[in-house]
């Protein structure tokens, strides 16, 4: 009997200590995503703000006088613009979905051929992939110039779109991912069974990297949506959303409120895509990096 009480009273501990330990980390859970959430609720807050409420100090969060006059001046001040605020909202679509699509599609192709098949060279490609992530984009600036110059090609769409297609996180994620998560013989069999390779590509690689492909689209729309003016681009009608908003900015105190509402504006679609995709991407984070 004593020994019996001796187990048991063991086991309540255990147990009553993994309840503590849970209760600790639950905890703070919740207190970093309180953190995290605050800068987002206080941009919302700001948005709401009238301007009298903005030079407040300390800062508040709540919002005494709630208005949406914020937002219909944005879009006043957006629709006295001789540009169309249409037209700002059409191109930052049309890259955002034309360079996501055209990175994820180059991307998985380029990995499924680093990762599933041998030819000469090849780790000496994947090496300079992974050089090439060193580098910021302010490097190349100029010589993507020459080179955009050289084809003719400054001053369209294709400034915005080839830069977002040669991006080299996405490779490397995909190439990662798939060596971990497409088993070579499952891609073997199917071709003996006389599929062909882009089918084998299309219909069983794909399907088995759907964590690591909804990442890149969700990196890549939240570059591509916030992409704001460049040296490639001249002409105002080939400008995006992010850059006529920014020009808000420059309007002083007067415009806080409407530089806020802009700000939000600008933060909804990113921020609606990770929560869509929030578990995809913690799933491909969590495999890039593994090795058999």
């Amino acid at each position: 009997m004593k020994k019996l009480k001796l187990r048991f009273s063991r086991t309540e501990r255990g147990v009553k200590r993994s309840y503590a330990v849970d209760i600790v980390m639950y905890g703070l859970l919740l207190l970093f995503g309180i953190v995290m959430v605050i800068p987002f609720v206080f941009a919302v807050s700001n948005a709401l703000k009238p301007l009298s409420e903005f030079f407040y100090f300390p800062p508040r969060i709540r919002v005494e006088n709630p208005t949406m006059d914020n937002f219909k001046d944005l879009f006043r001040l957006m629709s006295d613009s001789w540009v169309p605020f249409s037209r700002y909202i059409f191109n930052t679509v049309l890259i955002t979905v034309v360079g996501t699509a055209g990175h994820i599609l180059l991307s998985s192709l380029c990995a499924y051929a680093l990762a599933k098949h041998d030819f000469p060279g090849k780790n000496w490609i994947f090496g300079l992939i992974v050089v090439s992530l060193m580098f910021r984009g302010e490097v190349t600036t100029i010589p993507s110039f020459m080179i955009f110059s050289g084809l003719g090609l400054v001053d369209s769409y294709s400034s915005y779109i080839l830069p977002a297609l040669a991006s080299t996180l996405g490779l490397y994620l995909m190439k990662q991912f798939m060596e971990q998560m497409v088993p070579t013989e499952i891609l073997e069999s199917a071709r003996m069974d006389g599929a062909g390779e882009f089918y084998v590509f299309w219909k069983m690689a794909m399907p088995m990297v759907k964590p690591a492909w909804l990442t890149l689209m969700m990196l890549s729309v939240q570059s591509l949506w916030n992409l704001g003016s460049t040296s490639y681009i001249r002409s105002e009608e080939l400008k995006t959303l992010n850059y006529a908003l920014q020009q808000i900015l420059t309007g002083g105190i007067a415009r806080s409120g409407t530089a806020a509402a802009a700000m939000v504006l600008m933060m909804v679609v990113p921020i609606i895509i990770f929560i869509f995709s929030q578990s995809n991407i913690v799933e491909t984070m969590s495999t890039s990096g593994m090795k058999e």
